[in-house]
């Protein structure tokens, strides 16, 4: 009879002969496969640091890049826009490297008649109507009549043809903005936090730097991308206009100006104005507009060139 000391006796050896099994088989392999791993991470640790190494050296490069684009600036932008009325408009999507192109305006003789900042309110669709409402109420003091306006209920278009109107110099014929009143357009739409201004407007400006930057990805990106396209038109109409942004893919404002058949031929746009080098042209491509009325396409895309060509 089989009882159960010959279970557990044979469950012993069964576990026994396993374990002596893995042993062996442990003991045989161990060589080769340690072998074999050692020479593995050897190797990756030695591409990783063949990839830091490089990295380090492209940041280096970078670096360097921008010293060297700085102190150029340095050269070539004094006094190529002295005298001139320049206003700095910084989109929400420019915020980070607004500061950096007014700077290389400030360095070329620009006087810079102000910067104001658009927040993600003004751009937001849901406040579509509350900008309508506010263009009407912001204008009555001023000599822009609403019939002036865009006749039309698109808020943003609308509220930048009015900013536009007081912070640009009018047509000839035009009934001129008082100071009272450009301080009070813009005072309105400060109050309701559309916009912010980070160097206050001091008189109007004949020229206009509308620093952009990525498209928006969240769900309202198609109408906010729209809204931008709108802002930089109505500012176009207006006066000369230059457009510093970053990238020139994805339906950013760059992208979108390049795209249009009308706004190209009177907008200049930089597609790498996030860095020290596209901050110097875009002064350059301002230097442009306001000596040769030509607009043109400058930056790193494949349908631009580096820089513009000035006269000499």
């Amino acid at each position: 009879m089989i009882n159960f000391r010959y279970h557990v006796v044979s469950l012993t050896a069964v576990f026994l002969a396993l374990a002596i099994g893995l042993v062996v088989g442990t003991a045989a392999l161990n060589g080769p496969v340690a072998d074999s791993l050692k020479e593995n991470v050897n190797a990756l640790r030695k591409d990783n640091q063949q990839m830091r190494q490089a990295v380090q050296s492209m940041e280096k490069e970078l670096e360097l890049e921008e010293d060297f684009a700085a102190q150029t600036a340095e050269l070539l932008l004094p006094g190529k826009l002295t005298g001139k009325r320049v206003l700095v408009v910084g989109l929400p999507t420019g915020r980070d490297h607004t500061e950096g192109v007014l700077k290389m305006l400030q360095l070329a003789g620009a006087q810079v008649t102000g910067r104001i900042d658009l927040q993600d309110k003004f751009i937001n669709p849901d406040n579509n109507n509350n900008l309508l409402e506010l263009a009407v109420t912001a204008a009555r003091p001023t000599g822009a009549p609403t019939a002036d306006l865009p006749s039309n209920s698109n808020g943003v278009e609308t509220s930048s043809a009015l900013l536009a109107s007081v912070l640009i110099d009018r047509a000839a014929g035009a009934t001129p903005v008082t100071e009272a009143d450009r301080r009070a357009v813009l005072a309105a739409y400060v109050n309701a936090n559309y916009l912010t201004t980070e160097k206050p407007v001091t008189a109007p400006a004949e020229a206009v730097v509308l620093v952009s930057g990525q498209p928006y990805v969240d769900k309202d990106s198609a109408k906010k991308d729209e809204a931008v396209l709108k802002v930089a038109e109505q500012f176009d109409q207006a006066g000369t206009l230059v457009v510093g942004g970053n990238g020139s893919a994805g339906g950013n404002l760059v992208a979108a100006v390049r795209s249009d058949p009308v706004l190209v031929q009177t907008i200049s746009t930089v597609d790498n104005a996030n860095t020290v080098q596209g901050q110097l042209v875009t002064a350059l491509a301002l230097v442009q507009q306001v000596t040769e009325k030509k607009a043109g396409q400058y930056g790193v895309a494949d349908n631009a060139t580096l820089l513009p060509r000035l006269p000499q």
